[in-house]
């Protein structure tokens, strides 16, 4: 009888112990799945897509209308045209910088007349545009000047600005702090890239082009694609215009081969991108 009783314990042991065994599995394996969703989620965060790159372009140059604008708008591709108001091409040129907001670009603000900080290096610069002479009130009247300035052309009160120079400070302040309600979000010129929820949608990096070759620039996208990273990249000359260019073949094949990665990459003018970063970012602090 005893021997019997042993033999029945013995089984409820082994019964638990592979029920045990069992339940230990279905965990894992559920929890593999739920580790798997996750992952495909943040393979998928931009809009579906692997990635977001944004194209934008700095000075309001002719080659910008010339050169970028025809390419960009023959592959169905949309940018930033990032405009300093009192540029040479938009006193000659203002009806056709006018047009781009209708063809679905976003006019950016990227100051009145383009101060940067002065000195050593920078002899360029300029006195009168020299942000060392400038205060933060006049900074904030000359960006708000040139908002009220690109209303009047497409008619719209939201949009992104970019740093001149990547410059930041007027008398040691950031002055982007008292003007957050004036812009979705404002570009500097960092190269690197982030993450959706890693993203300062008041320092927005970017990868500046200086004369890079299209191998250069694709593995930059490349990296975006396989990082799920936001990567911003910004023209200055294109094929001319501006000693930190890009040439008309190299801008070219780059544009081809983010259009041929579209079921990989988000490709939209920055205000889109800041916007949905916004609504994705729990808890919006910047």
């Amino acid at each position: 009888m005893g021997e019997y009783v042993e033999k029945k314990e013995e089984t409820k042991i082994n019964k638990y112990l592979k029920w045990t065994k069992m339940k230990n599995i279905i965990l894992l394996l559920l929890l593999a799945a739920s580790m798997y969703q996750q992952a495909r989620g943040q393979d998928k965060e931009w809009k579906g897509k692997k990635c977001a790159v944004v194209l934008t372009y700095d000075d309001a140059l002719d080659q910008h209308l010339d050169n970028a604008l025809p390419v960009l708008d023959s592959l169905g591709l949309k940018a930033t045209f990032y405009i300093t108001a009192f540029s040479g091409s938009v006193q000659k040129r203002l009806q056709e910088w006018k047009q781009l907001d209708k063809k679905g670009h976003e006019l950016g603000n990227h100051t009145l007349f383009h101060p940067c900080i002065g000195g050593a290096g920078r002899e360029w610069v300029s006195k009168q545009n020299d942000l060392r002479n400038y205060s933060v009130r006049r900074i904030e009247n000359e960006l708000r000047m040139t908002n009220l300035f690109l209303q009047a052309l497409d008619g719209k009160t939201k949009r992104t600005f970019a740093f001149t120079c990547g410059d930041m400070k007027v008398d040691d302040s950031l002055f982007i702090n008292g003007m957050k309600n004036d812009f979705a979000g404002a570009r500097a010129v960092r190269n690197e890239m982030h993450k959706l929820n890693e993203v300062n949608l008041y320092n927005i990096d970017c990868y500046m082009v200086n004369n890079h070759s299209f191998e250069e620039m694709k593995a930059w996208v490349d990296k975006a694609i396989q990082t799920n990273s936001l990567l911003v990249l910004l023209f200055h000359g294109v094929g001319g215009g501006n000693s930190l260019d890009v040439s008309i073949a190299a801008h070219r094949e780059l544009l081809l081969y983010i259009t041929q990665k579209q079921n990989e990459i988000w490709t939209a003018p920055l205000i889109e991108v800041a916007e949905y970063i916004r609504q994705q970012q729990p808890g919006f602090k910047h």
